[in-house]
């Protein structure tokens, strides 16, 4: 189904060393409004979208969101990969370091654990792409104030990458609601699941 290119999306290239970046950053692996859970969320709900075109575009972006995913991981691992003791317990990342050293694990920048209930799949078109819709939002503001954070070039560029395609995903949400829409009855559209009330 999908061809895969063995280069990120965005290149990746970091030069220093930072355990207080990579704790802000990872919440966009793992995080409630993560790389990871978009991926599923869009890859999930495809599945019972009854509208292919709106389909194939939660396909397309469920799909691009692994690309972030992955991309989100080569900065955690560049940020830390080359790290001392010294620094591991200056910056703060000792706790984590004693679970992971310094491997890739999906959690939010406060400590917690990926879990699945941070993607959405409730069977609806209207509601999944109204929480798609905020999803990217979400994930917007938190590259937002991952920018506000970091100061490293290096870093800022493929985060402020991310962020662009966090508004296009936006934009292009919202243009599948509409076309969802068009297929109902405008009087009740909020009121009526395309994909189970036949």
């Amino acid at each position: 189904m999908w061809s895969y290119e063995k280069r990120l999306q965005f290149p990746i290239k970091i030069k220093r060393p930072n355990a207080a970046a990579a704790k802000v950053i990872i919440s966009q692996y793992g995080g409630p409004d993560g790389e990871l859970g978009a991926s599923m969320r869009y890859l999930s709900q495809r599945y019972t979208m009854p509208y292919r075109n709106v389909a194939g575009l939660l396909t397309d972006i469920g799909t691009e969101e692994l690309a972030h995913l992955e991309m989100v991981s080569a900065i955690v691992y560049q940020l830390t990969c080359d790290l001392s003791v010294d620094e591991i317990k200056k910056e703060g990342f000792d706790a984590y370091f004693v679970d992971h050293t310094t491997g890739v694990w999906p959690q939010a920048a406060g400590g917690v654990p990926f879990d699945a209930l941070c993607f959405a799949s409730k069977g609806d078109a209207i509601t999944d792409l109204h929480e798609d819709m905020a999803a990217e939002q979400k994930a917007r503001t938190t590259y937002d104030n991952i920018i506000r954070l970091v100061d490293d070039p290096d870093v800022l560029a493929p985060i402020g990458f991310l962020r662009e395609r966090e508004i296009v995903h936006f934009q292009r949400f919202g243009e599948a609601l509409e076309k969802v829409k068009d297929h109902l009855d405008h009087r009740n559209f909020y009121a009526f699941n395309p994909e189970f009330d036949k």
